[in-house]
């Protein structure tokens, strides 16, 4: 005896339902994993030195490594022309470049998993910093061996080329004060504080 068309048919139905929910059930949880990831996982990389990686230029064929900029502090940020957030933090990080700069700190914007001509283009519509560096991750090299997560991230380097904080998701312009004048005094700086943190404090 064979099922009837009608009764095949409903089961089927049934079937594409439950899959559709296991999937939505799936996608719910791998993003607040996700999420949780970026935000409250430490960096094994605090108080560590920061790694001296080739970085290519955005603009040119040339390279350049952590170790030029000896004796400042340097503020590294992981961006993308697709990231939504990157755009939120983009002119606090433009306005402290240009702050910070009599004082010794260098700001670096590293390009990641995006395209040369999409980079540029999110800068042209944005503005560069003055004076920023701006480099770009060709092979994810520069990203793996700071152990990104997502976007964007920042890391604050010491004088001493020591990572000393890690910032997960878009820097305020209060943040990005508080994190560099602590670095620059020898105070304790929290490693994970967050844009949240500094609103809520």
């Amino acid at each position: 005896m064979t099922d009837s068309p009608t009764r095949s048919s409903g089961l089927m139905f049934w079937l594409v339902v439950a899959a559709g929910i296991a999937v939505m059930v799936f996608g719910i949880i791998f993003v607040g994993r996700f999420d949780a990831d970026i935000t409250l996982t430490p960096s094994p990389l605090i108080d560590e030195p920061a790694p001296d990686v080739a970085i290519r230029y955005l603009d040119s064929a040339d390279e350049f490594r952590l170790s030029d900029y000896e004796g400042q502090i340097v503020v590294i940020n992981f961006w993308a022309s697709w990231c939504l957030n990157c755009r939120t933090e983009h002119d606090a990080l433009n306005e402290a470049a240009s702050v910070y700069d009599d004082l010794g700190v260098s700001f670096i914007g590293v390009a990641y998993q995006d395209r040369e001509s999409a980079s540029k283009a999110f800068l042209e519509e944005l503005g560069r910093g003055d004076p920023y560096t701006y480099g770009i991750d060709d092979d994810s090299r520069v990203a793996v061996e700071f152990g990104i997560l997502g976007l964007p991230e920042t890391f604050f380097i010491d004088r001493d080329g020591t990572i000393r904080a890690k910032v997960s998701g878009p820097v305020s312009g209060a943040l990005l004060s508080q994190t560099i004048e602590a670095i620059a005094l020898g105070e304790v700086v929290d490693p994970q504080t967050t844009t949240d943190d500094v609103e809520n404090h």
